[in-house]
C-alpha cells in the first residue's frame, strides 16, 4: 500500500505537457497508463477506485487528457475527473473492443490501449457523454420500478409453474391484481407454501404503484417536456421520461434520425459486392430505453391502438412476405417513434398522427 502511494505521489509530481492517460476502470482497483506525446509510455501502475484516491492520483497534475471505458463507474469517475480540470473522454466500450480484439486481455493492456488510442484519434473512441448527476438520480425510479416489475413477474411464473405441476391451473389476469384473484384458487396442498409468494407479489404490486405516482410526478412537474411526447399514443409517462433523461439534450444530435441509431435500432450492415444479407439491429446504447421503445411500437401496432400513420405504416410493413415480418415491423415502429420524439421535442409542435391521410371512417350500421 505504501508503495502504491509512493508511486501516485511521483505520477502527481511528473510533468504531464501533453501526455495522455489511459484509465482501466475495476470494481476495486483500476489500471492506468500515461503515454507521451510521441506514445512513449511513461508510467503504468493502478489506483484504487475510489474518490479519494483519484484525487489524490490525479488532482494536483495539469490538465491531461484521461480516457475511460463506459461502465459501471464511468458515469461518476468522468463528474470527478471534470471537476479535476481533466479533459475526459468516455470511449464506447463495444466500439473500442472491436479495434483492439485480443486474446491477450488484462486491465493493464486494457489501460495501454485507451491511453494510445486517445493519443492517436479520439474519433477512434466513439465517445459517450454521461447524463448529469440529477438525470442519473432520476432515472433510478424508473429503472427501480423495471426492477420491481421483473420481479413480480418471475415470482408470478413461479407460482403459476407449481400450481400447474398439480395438475391445476390459474386463469390468465392482470399481474396487478394477481395475488388478490388467485388467492382463492390455490389447491388446498399448496396454500401454506405459496402464501409467502403471494404475500410478496401484493407487497411488489404496492411498491410498483407507488414507482407509478412517482414516475408521474417526475414527468409533470420537472420534466414538462415529456408532455410533448405523450402526444403520441402509446407512450405515457414512464416512456417519456426515461427518454428525456436518457437523451438528456436533444441538441447533441443534429439530425432526429440519429437517435435511431443511438438506441441501436438500426440493421446491422454487412455488404459485399451483390451480397447484402438481412440482418438484425445493432441493440447499441440504451437497453432500457430500447426495450420500452419496443413495448410502445407493440401497441401502437395492437387492435386497441388508434389509427395513425405511424400505425399505418408499421402494418404495411407487418404484411410483406417472411416469418419475422412481424417483428420487423416491431423494431422499424419502435425506430421510426424514436425519430419522432425528438422531432416533437425539438420542434414543440402539436402531433397530428394522421397529418395529411383521410381518417378511416366508422363503419355503419
Amino acid at each position: 500500500m505504501k508503495n502504491n502511494l509512493k508511486v501516485e505521489q511521483q505520477m502527481i509530481a511528473a510533468p504531464m505537457g501533453n501526455s495522455t492517460i489511459g484509465m482501466d476502470l475495476g470494481d476495486r482497483w483500476s489500471r492506468y497508463c500515461v503515454v507521451d506525446a510521441v506514445g512513449t509510455i511513461g508510467k503504468e501502475d493502478r489506483v484504487r477506485t475510489t474518490s479519494e484516491a483519484l484525487e489524490e492520483c490525479l488532482g494536483r497534475i495539469p490538465s491531461t487528457r484521461i480516457v475511460i471505458e463506459t461502465g459501471m463507474h464511468s458515469p461518476w469517475v468522468s463528474r470527478l475527473l471534470e471537476k479535476l480540470g481533466h479533459q475526459v473522454i468516455v470511449a464506447n466500450a463495444r466500439k473500442v473492443r472491436l479495434i483492439y480484439e485480443s486474446n491477450q486481455k488484462n486491465d493493464r493492456l486494457d489501460a495501454r490501449m485507451l491511453a494510445k488510442l486517445g493519443r492517436v484519434d479520439v474519433s477512434l473512441l466513439a465517445p459517450v457523454q454521461h447524463r448529469s448527476a440529477e438525470a442519473q438520480t432520476d432515472l433510478v425510479v424508473a429503472r427501480g420500478r423495471d426492477a420491481l416489475v421483473a420481479a413480480r413477474t418471475q415470482l408470478i411464473n413461479a407460482v403459476r409453474g407449481v400450481v400447474k405441476s398439480t395438475g391445476a391451473r390459474l386463469p390468465a389476469g392482470t399481474t396487478a391484481a394477481f395475488a388478490t384473484k388467485v388467492a382463492p384458487l390455490i389447491p388446498a396442498t399448496l396454500k401454506s407454501a405459496l402464501a409467502p409468494l403471494l404475500k410478496s407479489i401484493e407487497s411488489l404490486s404496492e411498491q410498483i404503484q407507488h414507482c407509478d405516482h412517482r414516475v408521474e410526478e417526475l414527468a409533470d412537474k420537472k420534466y414538462p417536456q415529456t408532455k410533448l411526447l405523450r402526444q403520441v399514443k402509446g407512450v405515457g409517462p414512464l416512456i417519456s421520461l426515461a427518454y428525456v433523461l436518457t437523451l438528456e439534450d436533444p441538441t447533441r444530435f443534429r439530425r432526429s434520425r440519429s437517435v435511431g441509431s443511438y438506441l441501436g435500432l438500426q440493421p446491422k450492415q454487412s455488404q459485399s459486392g451483390d451480397s447484402e444479407p438481412q440482418l438484425g439491429i445493432t441493440k447499441a446504447g440504451n437497453h432500457f430505453l430500447r426495450r420500452l421503445l419496443v413495448q410502445a411500437a407493440q401497441y401502437i401496432l395492437g387492435p386497441l391502438a388508434p389509427d395513425s400513420g405511424l400505425r399505418r405504416w408499421g402494418l404495411e410493413l407487418a404484411k410483406r412476405d417472411g416469418k419475422n415480418s412481424k417483428k420487423r415491423a416491431v423494431v422499424a415502429v419502435a425506430r421510426k417513434l424514436a425519430v419522432l420524439l425528438h422531432k416533437l421535442w425539438v420542434s414543440g409542435e402539436v402531433y397530428d398522427p394522421l397529418y395529411g391521410m383521410t381518417p378511416v371512417s366508422a363503419p355503419t350500421t
